[in-house]
């Protein structure tokens, strides 16, 4: 019989994945646990391994292709299963298949679990039950219609659910699934009496917005007493294809570009800067290069700064903080998850070294090569990018003096380091040729003042001005 696989549940609010690249072929034989392709979510790159043994017999979607979640992506001949009975549905079928290996995206797990979801009501007040399925599976819109009602009748095609209830964006393809929003939206939503699933986003990312929910309680306008002629459609933009280049935005580019817009517009960012002679911590980086304790680790000057910046914070705490709009609390986090911004070929991540504080030197010299290699490779996983508390970014790499970072959604500060390079400076009261860069800090000033944010970035100055410091102050 053929088994179908479908795109998993990626979790975290992700709805679809863009199949980059397939690693298998029709007739090609797979085995439980062989990685058939590769996906590419608003996250990050991901491989996907077949949950069974089998022959492929068939792609469902080409490399390049966007799916929905749910959506079955290839079908595999498996020998030595009997077909389903006749009178049952595919996905009925499938429900009943033994449980076992689950079809999970790389870095997150399905919890095998026996129990129903809860009924979720659509604006005509009609239940959309959905039933007990397999792990990992997404329900169609055709199982939730042929759902009994207490009564024990389907639902007729006159009650079938509202687009907007069924997949909480509106596109009426997707299967049902809990609507998109922000807490301080459904916070909003719950203070109105507002059910989001009735809600239909505005925004094309099917999130649902404040505006949103006001519109859904606003007055329907009324009608007018005839209609107004009917507006001819526009015709498509033209544009010079010999002169310009279109490229669709979409995977971590997409999420990268509105994780940065609601990032500047919701945390009032300030940045501050100081320029500083780094010559000492430029020669501790060559002694510890020659030191046997650090051979065959990653040694660079980026070591020494996150290192300071570790100290720094451990100096003031406060800083190490989160904004909780939805309780209106600031949270205060005992552990340092430092983010690395990594430029990659699919766009800018920002994967995480999770408890830096309590790393020593080697190892942190040990998880910040892992972190780089891994990016280069395209294999960070969702994981490595969640939960990350402060950042650094190293523009000096690209031989930029300085800028003006914006912080990461929901981290309270993020540092960039410019380009290292000799200058004259003022030495010991003789100008002399020095290392030197230029530090800028940006921090959310809900959270961290003017004060708090001069000491952090005076501390990791001093500190890599006079590197003794990371015995001394640590």
């Amino acid at each position: 019989m053929a088994r179908e696989f479908k795109m998993p549940d990626v979790g975290e609010g992700l709805t679809e994945a863009e199949i980059l690249k397939w690693y298998v072929q029709p007739g090609d034989s797979v085995e439980d646990g062989q990685v058939v392709c590769e996906v590419e979510t608003a996250k990050a790159a991901v491989e996907l391994p077949i949950p069974y043994d089998g022959v492929v017999r068939e792609l469902l979607f080409p490399e390049g292709t966007t799916v929905d979640v749910g959506q079955v992506i290839i079908s595999v001949d498996v020998a030595g299963e009997e077909p389903a009975p006749a009178a049952a549905e595919p996905e009925a079928a499938e429900a009943e298949a033994p449980s076992g290996r689950q079809p999970v995206l790389v870095g997150y797990g399905v919890a095998e679990s026996s129990t129903k979801r809860r009924a979720r009501k659509g604006a005509n007040g009609v239940e959309a039950s959905v039933s007990e399925a397999e792990p990992g599976a997404v329900p169609t819109l055709p199982q939730a219609l042929e759902q009994p009602r207490a009564g024990g009748t389907p639902l007729a095609p006159a009650e079938q659910l509202p687009t907007a209830a069924v997949n909480g964006n509106g596109n009426g393809t997707a299967a049902l699934e809990r609507p998109l929003a922000k807490p301080p939206v459904r916070k909003l939503a719950k203070d109105l009496g507002v059910d989001l699933a009735t809600v239909i986003p505005s925004s094309a990312d099917g999130i649902i917005t404040r505006e949103d929910v006001h519109a859904a309680v606003a007055p329907a306008p009324e009608a007018p007493v005839s209609a107004p002629a009917p507006v001819p459609a526009a015709a498509p933009a033209s544009y010079d294809s010999v002169r310009e280049t279109r490229i669709p935005i979409k995977g971590v580019r997409k999420a990268t570009a509105q994780a940065m817009v609601n990032s500047k517009f919701t945390a009032p960012h300030v940045t501050e800067f100081v320029t500083i002679d780094v010559t000492r911590t430029m020669k501790l980086v060559e002694e510890l290069k020659g030191d046997k304790d650090m051979a065959g680790l990653r040694v660079n000057p980026l070591l020494l700064i996150s290192k300071a910046l570790l100290v720094a914070i451990k100096r003031n705490p406060e800083v190490n903080a989160a904004w909780d709009e939805a309780n209106q609390e600031i949270v205060q986090k005992h552990y340092v998850n430092l983010g690395i911004a990594a430029a990659t070929p699919r766009g800018l991540i920002v994967p995480n070294i999770k408890d830096a504080q309590a790393k020593t030197l080697p190892e942190l010299a040990s998880a910040l090569g892992e972190l780089v290699s891994t990016a280069r490779e395209g294999k960070t996983s969702p994981a490595a990018m969640q939960g990350g508390t402060v950042t650094i970014t190293n523009v000096g790499v690209f031989g930029v003096d300085t800028g003006t970072p914006i912080l990461n959604p929901g981290e309270s500060a993020i540092l960039a380091v410019g380009a290292i390079k000799l200058q004259p400076w003022v030495h010991k009261g003789k100008v002399k040729p020095r290392q030197v860069t230029t530090l800028a800090l940006s921090f959310d000033h809900r959270l961290v003042d003017g004060e708090l944010g001069s000491k952090v970035l005076a501390d990791v100055a001093a500190i890599l001005e006079r590197p003794k410091r990371l015995i001394t102050w640590a």
